[in-house]
Order: C-alpha cells, then structure tokens, then sequence
C-alpha cells in the first residue's frame, strides 16, 4: 500500500489548526522539529493535566485528504493543516492501518502508528458541527472516528508535500486502531 502527502503542517504554539510549510523535519522519539506537540512526554494540553508523565504517542497527527472531499460533501469546508495534522496523505486508508503499521515518509522518515486520534470540542468551534461530522455512528450505534490517526517517529527525516508514503504492516494478528 502506498500513497503521497499533500502537505505538511506545523505549529509551534497550541493552536487547534497548524500552517502548511515547505517542509518539516521529523525527530526520533520526539515528533515534529519546532511543533508545539513535539516531545518524548505528552505535549497535548489536556493529557499534561492528566499525566506530564505520560509517553508521547501522539508525537505526529495524520489525515487523509479523502476526509476533506468527503467533509466537502457534507457543507464543510476544511483543507490540509486546518484540522491540526502535521501530515495530509493521499491514496492510503489511514483508518484501516493497525496498531504498529510503519509508515516510511519521504527518502528517510518512519512513523510507527499508535492509535486514532480523539477529537475534542474545539473541532466544533473551528466550525461548528464538524465534531459530529468526524465522529458519525455506524449502524450498530458505534462511534467512528474520522480525524485522523497518531503515531511516533522511530527514524527521522525531513518530509516534504509529494513524498511518497509507503506502509509496513506489523506481523499478524493485527491491532485494529484505537483511541490513544
């Protein structure tokens, strides 16, 4: 399975949506070089209260950009870096990559997915309504979670938009994603 970024994004304050750059520079075990979620610990302001001991597995957010054409479908409006992912990807189903998929980004970057990422509140005041938008119910009464998934960086790199994306997926059985 492989694809390509879009874009690239990053912010170095906790802001919800992050700018698109040139490029970004991928760090081993901390994340993105200059983001404001970057660190070996938890960095997201809400997982700080709770623990600033904690591991930081959400070291890098991913989106695919098949969100927003869907999302576009529905009345929302959003591009690349708006939703706060540090990387837009295109042709590769994010959603479906178990715990452990290794995504190797551009000529030297390794990402190792950890989990899905758990949108709060302020996606609805970025536009309102969207949290439900990302977070729809399936037939049975489940929550799908739509914005993206969470990883670590386990070989640095710079990544630029058009690096192709290549996925490695870890020995079965396979950990479907789950919220980290």
């Amino acid at each position: 399975m492989s694809g390509r970024t879009v874009s690239v994004n990053m912010s170095t304050s906790h802001h919800f949506s992050k700018q698109p750059a040139a490029s970004i520079l991928l760090m081993e075990g901390i994340g993105v070089r200059g983001d404001a979620h970057a660190g070996v610990t938890v960095q997201h302001l809400s997982r700080v209260r709770a623990d600033p001991s904690q591991p930081n597995l959400r070291q890098v957010h991913l989106i695919q950009a098949e969100l927003f054409d869907d999302l576009a479908q529905e009345g929302f409006q959003v591009g690349p870096g708006e939703l706060g992912e540090n990387i837009t990807t295109r042709d590769i189903d994010l959603l479906t990559l178990p715990v452990g998929a290794l995504l190797r980004i551009g000529p030297q970057a390794v990402v190792e997915v950890t989990g899905l990422r758990n949108p709060c509140l302020q996606i609805d005041r970025f536009r309102t309504g969207l949290l439900k938008a990302v977070l729809p119910r399936n037939d049975a009464g489940d929550v799908m979670r739509r914005a993206g998934i969470m990883g670590v960086v386990v070989r640095g790199g710079e990544v630029t938009p058009d690096d192709d994306v290549h996925v490695d997926l870890p020995p079965g059985p396979h950990r479907p994603l789950d919220r980290v």
